[in-house]
């Protein structure tokens, strides 16, 4: 077999999810390896004395202006996880909203620290990919363009803080 039906008939690798549609993703974005980039974001340290976990998703996020970016990028590979399994483009719709929730509140200074660990988005988004992990389907066109809007709209909360921290010192600048 040659082309297109040597591909299509390639065989599953090793811990991917029947009925994934992108060969590559579905090898990437294994359960254990999702389950792990999850507990780094959102678990894998504990308040001593109590039972509060957060990871670097919530130490990150006390650098300003570029923390709350560099968590979000990171958790951006839950959707792209979901997507390449075929999930719903509602529950896509889901995982980005709690993604930009996480974002944008995030980013106010220390408030947005301590929400970011009682929100953990990326355990949140673990959820909803395991609990639609059984319905996949075929990406058509529609998916792919809903996929693109999605980013254009992650890309614009993401940039939205950076747009503002801009606009705030240029105003000091010119002010002074």
């Amino acid at each position: 077999m040659q082309g297109a039906d040597a591909i299509s008939h390639r065989p599953q690798p090793p811990g991917a999810e029947p009925g994934a549609r992108w060969w590559f993703g579905a090898r990437l974005f294994r359960n254990e390896s999702l389950e792990d980039l999850e507990f780094l974001l959102d678990e894998v340290f504990r308040f001593p004395g109590t039972r509060i976990r957060f990871g670097f998703d919530g130490l990150v996020g006390l650098i300003p202006g570029i923390g709350d970016l560099v968590a979000g990028l990171l958790s951006l590979l839950f959707p792209l996880a979901a997507w390449s399994r075929g999930l719903p483009k509602v529950t896509l719709l889901r995982m980005a909203v709690n993604l930009a929730i996480g974002v944008l509140v995030g980013s106010i200074p220390f408030a947005g620290d301590a929400f970011d660990i009682w929100w953990k988005p990326n355990r949140r988004n673990l959820r909803l990919l395991r609990r639609h992990i059984g319905r996949p389907h075929r990406h058509t066109w529609r998916d792919w363009a809903f996929l693109m809007l999605l980013g254009i709209c992650l890309v614009a909360v993401f940039a939205l803080p950076l747009v503002v921290l801009a606009w705030i010192v240029l105003w000091v600048w010119h002010h002074r």
